[in-house]
């Protein structure tokens, strides 16, 4: 089981030798609120305090807030499979490139299939068997970008980027930064050499994601909106080219969110989500799986998330009544917004608003729910009010807090 919020915080807090009040100073956060939570009578804060408590003890976000880990958090070496997508990442020095397995079969209508259905391994959260199959991935693709005429090299160094992409996806979700910015650093070197001109934005935005999780707000809202402008400049009129732009936005409206401007971040999600309507109408894209997760579902979702994430539950819930979510949106979209609506039902006092939500959340996601920070966090609350709701119990065992 994932450690308690308040048990983190004192560690890092120890670690850093500072007193509470040396926290709260260093972070521009009240006493009480590092108190309340050290003494365990919250077991989850707003993003912005998190940020905030990031910086005062000088470590990243994910030190505080974890992901579902697709490798066991040990401290061990790292195993087997993530040394083989670490290597496919990052060749031996002076050594020739590998030849794929799978040469004679390989053409780049299959190698582009392969990738796209290694991103929706990860929009699964199928992150071990994405482990497996990606180093041959990355090698098939990097095979197709130094062979063939200018155009077929160009077409594979599109492949490349795009595999290395989800190498660094891949790699900020196992904790892994120094993989994770490696693998976007040769995705945007892939994309500079490929026939695609949208790749250097979409891995622009994946660059804008890990500088979040770094909390280096200011560098990932500055990538994010200097990548939308050039995007808007040039393809302003086709479904990929608003798809992307309009994941950018989300990405700068985000970053801004969480450095305190929830109003500029809201207003972008706005303009954002009515660009998403404008999408709705164009020609589909001809493997959406290859171009940024951009719709009307996938905007709302981001609004819920963000309302919660701020301290603004009965406007999360308002945003999430009704919702209908287009048949593209990724599992792990959803399984998101059942853990936001969850939390903000808890906040609101709703107690069996949030145990509908977290049930639901358990049947279509119990392993994302069994190791994810949050929803540990969540249940955790709810345990401890004096009156627990009905079906709490199970899911509480089901996450091992009742022991």
């Amino acid at each position: 089981m994932s450690e308690h919020l308040g048990d983190k915080l004192k560690r890092l807090r120890k670690i850093s030798d500072l007193t509470q009040e040396g926290l709260a100073e260093r972070s521009g956060l009240s006493v009480d609120v590092i108190r309340k939570l050290e003494q365990r009578q919250r077991s989850s804060a707003t993003l912005p305090t998190l940020h905030a408590l990031a910086k005062g003890l000088g470590v990243e976000l994910t030190s505080l807030l974890g992901d579902p880990p697709g490798v066991p958090s040990t401290g061990e070496a790292d195993p087997p499979q993530l040394v083989a997508v670490r290597r496919a990442i990052s060749p031996p020095l002076f050594a020739p490139p590998p030849e794929p397995k799978r040469a004679e079969k390989l053409s780049m209508p299959l190698l582009r299939a392969e990738i796209a259905d290694a991103w929706t391994l990860y929009h699964e959260a199928e992150f071990g068997r994405l482990m497996e199959l990606l180093p041959d991935v990355i090698t098939d693709a990097r095979f197709a970008s130094a062979v063939g005429a200018d155009d077929e090299r160009a077409a594979g160094q599109a492949a490349l980027g795009k595999a290395l992409q989800l190498g660094g996806h891949l790699a900020i979700r196992l904790g892994k930064a120094d993989l994770a910015l490696m693998s976007l650093e040769r995705a945007m070197d892939a994309a500079g050499k490929s026939s695609d001109p949208l790749l250097a934005a979409m891995v622009s935005n994946s660059v804008a994601w890990a500088y979040q999780r770094q909390n280096r707000l200011d560098d990932a809202t500055g990538l994010a909106i200097y990548a939308a402008d050039n995007v808007e400049r040039e393809h302003a009129t086709d479904a990929s080219g608003v798809r992307v732009w309009g994941g950018l936005l989300m990405s700068a409206a985000t970053s801004y969110a969480r450095s305190g401007d929830y109003e500029r971040a809201d207003e972008m999600m706005r303009t954002a989500e009515k660009a998403a309507g404008r999408v709705a109408k164009m020609p589909a894209p001809e493997d959406g799986r290859l171009v940024s997760v951009f719709s009307k579902s996938s905007v709302r979702i981001e609004r819920v998330r963000l309302a919660v994430q701020h301290g603004r539950p009965e406007e999360a819930l308002t945003l999430a009544k009704g919702m209908r979510l287009s048949r593209d949106t990724p599992a792990s979209w959803r399984t998101w917004l059942l853990l936001d609506v969850a939390r903000a039902h808890a906040d609101v006092g709703s107690v069996e608003g949030a145990v509908k939500a977290l049930e639901s959340l358990r049947r279509v996601a119990p392993t994302w729910m069994r190791h994810h920070t949050l929803a540990v966090a969540i249940v955790r609350d709810l345990w401890e009010l004096p009156a627990r709701p009905p079906g709490l119990r199970s899911i509480a065992e089901f996450l091992g807090i009742t022991t």
